[in-house]
């Protein structure tokens, strides 16, 4: 076999004498340049054999856009506002479907009454606030413990929005108390009827009093941290 410089070969067969001639095509190799021989380089390909790709990895962003504050807090102003009318107009004629302040109780509405109630109470004295808010939250839980013994079907959740909201009525008479005085018994027996009203069911009408007695006396209580009596 002869080569010659352009790639041309002789086959001379040194039996039979026959020369054999052709011609051999190099391979059309081309090298791949593109943008995706770069995306893992010598660095990140140790990472991926070490195993620790997933330090190259990229979060996603969320295509969701993001909730408004009042939404993720669980914050509906439209139904603070319904129940606030509920408990200040407990009269039936005037067509509120009061049981929405039970049935569909919320926790910002009843605290921002609270604080409402203790920010008019504290005359300086701060430490009035935690103790309003300890004495409605453990209020209500005597309530809810008593209203659950007389056979009410009742939770927690929902006794202390009421007795939460049902604060409104002192928060209503306290600029009164300022200027003229004598209405504080009327505040009360406003605000334990509102909630007696929304706490005593059906279920056990018959037995009325045993609650609304210590309802009264738990706003007598909220009553006296105001005037200070």
């Amino acid at each position: 076999m002869q080569f010659s410089n352009n790639g041309d070969f002789t086959f001379v067969s040194s039996t039979e004498a026959q020369e054999l001639s052709g011609t051999i095509a190099a391979p059309d190799i081309k090298v791949n340049m593109d943008s995706d021989s770069g995306k893992d380089p010598y660095a990140t390909a140790f990472l991926r054999q070490r195993g620790y790709g997933w330090l190259l990895e990229v979060e996603e962003e969320d295509s969701e856009e993001s909730k408004p504050l009042l939404e993720e807090l669980d914050i509906d102003l439209k139904d603070i506002y319904y129940k606030i009318r509920c408990v200040l107009m407990p009269v039936p004629s005037l067509g509120y479907n009061r049981q929405v302040v039970r049935d569909n109780p919320d926790f910002w509405g009843p605290l921002a009454v609270v604080l409402l109630f203790s920010m008019i109470s504290i005359y300086g004295q701060f430490r009035v606030v935690s103790w309003i808010i300890t004495i409605w939250i453990f209020g209500s839980l005597t309530i809810f413990l008593l209203a659950r013994v007389l056979g009410g079907e009742v939770s927690y959740g929902q006794v202390l929005g009421v007795i939460g909201y049902s604060l409104l009525p002192l928060i209503v008479i306290a600029p009164l108390l300022l200027v003229i005085g004598g209405f504080e018994l009327s505040g009360v027996f406003w605000a334990a009827y509102s909630a007696a009203s929304l706490l005593v069911g059906d279920e056990f009408k018959s037995k009325k009093p045993l609650l609304i007695y210590p309802i009264f006396l738990l706003y007598i209580y909220f009553l006296s941290l105001y005037t200070g009596v």
